[in-house]
């Protein structure tokens, strides 16, 4: 089965587009695209500390381009993962009445990383640090979606 899979942050430049590509490069039968609740960077692609550490690990986000997340990515998307409470509240914000499209933080999906979200690299500089915790997160976010088959 095919999931159509929707990851979110703030400006759709680091920790969504991040995700994306992480979880593309690991579960290629999967639909997948990857939005911000602001729209400062829209059509931008990701940040490029971000693509440099992503490349490192051999994940390409060059094709991937910033858009603002929109109330019809309720009816378009299986799951909807944010990275923060804050991108959470704010998908939630815009969730249309008789949705039932699961909202998730992807670090739920790495429970026994100790973390309650994925610290924004574009403020904390560290970019290993986060794909680190985004790679556990899709791990277990594979596994969620392999036992729902």
């Amino acid at each position: 089965m095919t999931h159509r899979i929707l990851f979110v942050c703030l400006g759709n430049i680091c920790r969504s587009p991040a995700a994306e590509g992480v979880f593309r490069a690991r579960a290629r039968h999967h639909q997948t695209d990857s939005a911000g609740t602001s729209g400062w960077h829209i059509g931008d692609p990701p940040y490029g500390p971000m693509q440099k550490a992503a490349r490192a690990r051999d994940i390409n986000l060059s094709d991937l381009r910033a858009r603002q997340f929109v109330a019809e990515d309720f009816h378009r998307f299986d799951l909807i993962i944010g990275m923060d409470a804050d991108n959470i509240a704010n998908i939630e914000d815009l969730r249309p009445d008789g949705s039932d499209t699961p909202v998730r933080l992807l670090t739920d999906f790495a429970p026994h990383s100790g973390a309650d979200h994925v610290p924004d690299p574009y403020y904390t500089r560290d970019f290993d640090g986060a794909l680190d915790l985004i790679e556990i997160a899709v791990e277990g976010l594979q596994a969620y979606l392999s036992a729902e088959l």
